[in-house]
């Protein structure tokens, strides 16, 4: 077998890759001041954006939810993959050649990370799947696709396929790749079941349909959705990956890939109900479309929209597309039930025909499929206005039962001003001329059944600079004044070891850290010694001198945003705050001089005495010279 990654490698490839760029492909980012990013955390639910990165130090820290580390950490805990496998992705990202510890070039084929080789499979088997569009045997594929307004450029945009109808087409081809039985049946691109012989075999799971690549986020191709094509086939119209290793329904998007430059830019997600729906709202430019596979829109895929769309309460919009039909109204009341997970503005806009997008192009055109977007109706009143469809309002008794229905549904809606606002416009639609008759009503629901509770209400920053939670060196109380100043102190060091002189580093090294996890931090810079010009892999060495539950604190004081605008306030900053350090020092240690001038007898020891008072002489003077007085 092969030996572990040898470590001066691992250090190679920490360093020659770009911690904001890997992270982008996750997380939107957004500067904040000199060198430093932030967003929403993709380790946690949150509203404000608590994640920050400096890629300079090669960091990323959460102040909410305490991960960090460096950009083999994140790809780990984003990608659910061993440290070798993320090391090795990241190698062949910047086409770095890896060393082993046992002489070899690297672990065997059949050795290599499972995800990278069913990413691989995915990979070959989306092009093989384009090329067979292009075929004769692809022509009902392509007859289909420019039946609905498609032309070629769209269907090798968007990288649409077609699956041959034998048995075994994709079989061959990817076993013709080196491919073992074992990783193709983790594709999820296979069905298995017993020959005539009595013998386990596979066969394609895709055969005589159109297919459509899904990929995540970053781009890869982790899964496959198929349309049937022939009448003869008597599966489902749509055909997903079932559940893989790469492939989870639950917080997959189709299009995510195109659409999350524009979401993030535009402050937009659109979500529709299939494949030719994305298609066609991106040709029609409508280009922050996605939607799910096989699944309803839930909870898992909220946080990948929430993320892209740094829901933070500064704005952004939502918009769910459901047909006119009992179904569609069904989804959007769905809708309703995830809602208030955002922050964002949230609508629904329903074609009363009953059209989707793809239709909508397909009769109308582009311009069609912009007006169903601009008609979008708050998701709110969709769901008030559903429920009282259900009524003949014209009656007394309708009305009675209308805002029976109804209140319940106002009494979900878990912002107060929000839900006293619709109270008032329910009053208006039963025509009830007293608005507190509907208020009464809505109350009396709310207590009924207590709403889920949200962990922080709209709009509520998270506390942007938590103190370390290592169990075994408690919380330092951030209002301390001594607290705060080595903190900032070691916040400097870190992150602009370069603006300190060699003067400056011999007083930092000389400084007493009163809090014990900051005297922890501070002990471990002065065992690493100078930064030189490495200061990510000098960071990485300074945490490998700290206990366990100290490191992510060294992260965090690596990211934690400098309060500077350029380069001359940044470098003002750092210098002044190591002068207030050596400062307080200086203070620290008049105080215990003076103490002991104080309890001493100078009649009993003149020669001591005198000492104390020139060394505190001196501590004036070196005070005054920090001051420039």
């Amino acid at each position: 077998m092969a030996g572990l990654i040898k470590r001066e490698d691992i250090d190679e490839v920490r360093s020659r890759t770009d911690i904001k760029e890997v992270v982008d492909g996750y997380v939107t980012l957004k500067s904040a001041g000199i060198g430093s990013f932030k967003g929403l955390c993709p380790f946690h639910d949150e509203r404000s954006p608590s994640f920050h990165i400096r890629p300079q130090m090669g960091y990323f820290h959460c102040f909410g939810c305490q991960e960090s580390g460096d950009v083999i950490a994140f790809l780990q805990k984003m990608d659910h993959s061993s440290f070798s496998e993320t090391v090795e992705k990241l190698a062949a990202r910047i086409g770095f050649e890896l060393h082993y510890e046992d002489g070899g070039s690297g672990p065997r084929r059949e050795e290599v990370g499972r995800r990278q080789r069913l990413l691989d499979a995915h990979k070959i088997a989306g092009e093989y799947f384009r090329e067979q569009l292009l075929t004769p045997a692809g022509s009902t594929g392509r007859r289909f696709l420019a039946e609905r307004g498609f032309e070629r450029s769209a269907a090798d945009h968007f990288g649409v396929g077609f699956a041959p109808q034998g048995w075994d087409s994709l079989l061959k081809h990817l076993r013709g790749r080196a491919f073992t039985e074992e990783e193709l049946r983790l594709t999820g691109m296979f069905s298995g079941g017993a020959s005539a012989s009595g013998q386990d075999r596979i066969y394609d799971r895709f055969r005589g349909r159109l297919i459509w690549p899904i990929r995540d986020i970053a781009g890869d191709t982790i899964g496959f959705g198929a349309r049937r094509l022939f009448d003869e086939d008597q599966g489902p119209k749509y055909l997903n990956t079932p559940e893989t290793v790469l492939y989870k329904k639950s917080n997959v998007l189709y299009g995510i890939d195109l659409a999350k430059r524009n979401i993030a830019r535009k402050r937009q997600l659109v979500v529709v109900e299939g494949y030719t729906d994305v298609m066609a709202c991106h040709l029609a430019g409508v280009d922050t479309a996605v939607a799910t596979c096989g699944t309803a829109f839930g909870a898992d895929h909220i946080k990948v929209a929430r993320r892209l769309l740094s829901d933070d309460g500064s704005g952004g919009e939502v918009v769910f597309t459901f047909d006119g039909d009992s179904a569609g109204q069904k989804a959007a009341l769905k809708a309703f039930d995830e809602d208030q997970r955002f922050v964002a503005q949230t609508y629904v806009a329903v074609e009363p025909s009953g059209a989707d997008p793809c239709e909508l192009r397909q009769r109308k055109g582009d311009d069609a499929v912009h007006s169903l977007i601009r008609s979008r109706r708050p998701l709110f009143e969709f769901a008030i206005r559903s429920t009282l469809a259900k009524f003949d309002l014209s009656t007394v008794e309708g009305r009675v039962q209308g805002l029976r229905a109804s209140a319940p549904v106002v009494a979900a809606i878990r912002d107060g001003s929000t839900r006293t606002g619709y109270s008032q416009e329910l009053a208006g639609w039963l025509g009830i001329a007293d608005p507190n008759e509907v208020l009464r009503a809505v109350n009396t629901a709310l207590k009924r059944g207590p709403t889920p509770t949200r962990t922080a209400a709209p709009g509520t920053p998270t506390q942007a600079r938590t103190e370390p939670a290592a169990p075994t060196y408690g919380r330092p109380d951030p209002k301390d004044p001594v607290v705060r100043m080595e903190r900032e102190a070691l916040e400097v060091a870190l992150q602009q070891p370069g603006l300190l002189s060699t003067d400056d580093w011999a007083r930092f090294s000389e400084a007493e850290f009163a809090v014990p996890a900051y005297r922890a931090v501070h002990q471990a810079v002065r065992a690493v010694g100078d930064a030189g010009t490495a200061p990510a892999q000098w960071l990485e060495q300074v945490r490998e001198e700290l206990p366990e539950p100290l490191r992510p604190l060294v992260a965090e004081l690596a990211v934690t945003p400098l309060p500077a605008t350029n380069a001359d306030t940044l470098r003002n900053y750092c210098l002044d705050i190591m002068r207030r350090l050596f400062e307080m020092q200086i203070t620290r240690l008049k105080a215990e001089k003076m103490g002991a001038l104080q309890r001493m007898d100078p009649g009993a020891d003149p020669t001591a005495s005198q000492q104390l008072q020139r060394e505190l002489m001196e501590l004036e003077i070196r005070r005054r010279n920090l001051r420039g007085d």
